[in-house]
């Protein structure tokens, strides 16, 4: 499991639309909104697709150290 940092991740409509973002990709993946991290379950190409995704809508991400 690699876990993201999503620091611009506010409120559960951010975690709705993250969602539905990565649900769109086909990933598996956990987002809380009190961590405001987004964990995806996965080989590197699909954190790079969650990493993508969260970009084309708006959310910059990092990977937790």
């Amino acid at each position: 499991m690699t876990v993201l940092n999503v620091p611009d991740m506010h409120c559960n409509k951010c975690v709705e639309r993250i969602t539905n973002a990565l649900n769109g990709c086909g990933l598996k993946f956990d987002v809380s909104l009190e961590g405001k991290t987004v964990s995806v379950d996965g080989s590197d190409a699909d954190v790079a697709k969650a990493r993508e995704a969260l970009d084309e809508i708006g959310f910059d991400s990092t990977l937790r150290a």
